[in-house]
């Protein structure tokens, strides 16, 4: 059989998406990151907008994220990938503009860049990967990492009294008035990144109609920084992560009149 005859569109199983490059991925095997560029090119694919949407990557592992996903791209300074994306939405008001973060970026470095970011209502998607360590630079306690969890600068478990308790920071996020769409997904099994994939085009759905700050984490695992396997660290970030970092939506609304927040 001719092989034109075997790919005839009603015999395509899989075909990969345009929107994702053929370059050969960096993310050590078992990484979250691949899984949720995957989905959101798909997200992008399917509502046709790869031309006018604009991704800002700050340092960390996502910050070769350009490499992947075919658009418009901007490299921003540790932790200002907010402010970043701010300047280049109000800018480009036809932009769909999102960021790409992780939590020792955006919830340690990158605090106030958020937090200012979300109570303004900046029209922006926000993705918060949360992987409970600083990845890139050699698995170091991050804002998010748990109560007794050893890292590279923490080898004998998180101490509450000495670092204090892990950020909850996306039921921050929730409480400020400028977010349309709060919500906490995973991407560990076929069930999850269905659910990440519904909420990552609410989000992009949410910027194209101009709802304000959609703000999605995405609890991951870090297998190369945890020192486990892929199987293993799946099943870490379940018993573990999961109890603190619960899944699920927060907030889905339009944003909040500003008329309860004005002078009488």
């Amino acid at each position: 059989m001719d092989i034109k005859e075997i790919i005839k569109p009603e015999n395509l199983v899989y075909e990969k998406n345009k929107v994702l490059t053929d370059n050969v991925m960096h993310y050590c095997p078992g990484c979250t990151h691949g899984v949720i560029h995957k989905v959101i090119a798909e997200v992008i694919d399917e509502m046709g907008i790869q031309e006018k949407t604009l991704g800002v990557s700050p340092v960390g592992c996502s910050v070769l994220a350009y490499n992947y996903i075919d658009i418009d791209w901007l490299e921003a300074a540790h932790g200002r990938a907010p402010a970043v994306a701010t300047g280049a939405a109000r800018v480009n008001p036809d932009k769909v503009v999102f960021t790409y973060q992780g939590d020792g970026d955006l919830a340690s470095i990158g605090t106030a860049e958020i937090m200012h970011a979300c109570n303004r209502g900046e029209n922006l998607v926000v993705f918060f990967v949360n992987n409970a360590i600083y990845g890139m630079t050699g698995g170091q306690m991050a804002p998010t990492t748990l109560v007794g969890q050893p890292t590279a600068t923490t080898p004998y478990g998180r101490d509450v009294e000495l670092h204090g308790y892990p950020l909850k920071i996306t039921e921050l996020i929730a409480q400020l008035p400028g977010t349309s769409f709060v919500t906490r997904q995973s991407a560990e099994t076929p069930g999850a990144v269905r659910k990440l994939k519904k909420a990552i085009r609410k989000g992009f759905e949410n910027t194209v109609n101009k709802k304000g700050t959609s703000f999605i984490e995405i609890v991951s695992t870090c297998n190369s920084g945890w020192k486990v396997s892929p199987v293993q660290a799946n099943e870490w970030m379940k018993e573990n992560m999961f109890p603190l970092y619960p899944l699920g939506t927060m907030k889905d609304q339009d944003k909040e009149s500003d008329e309860q927040y004005k002078v009488k």
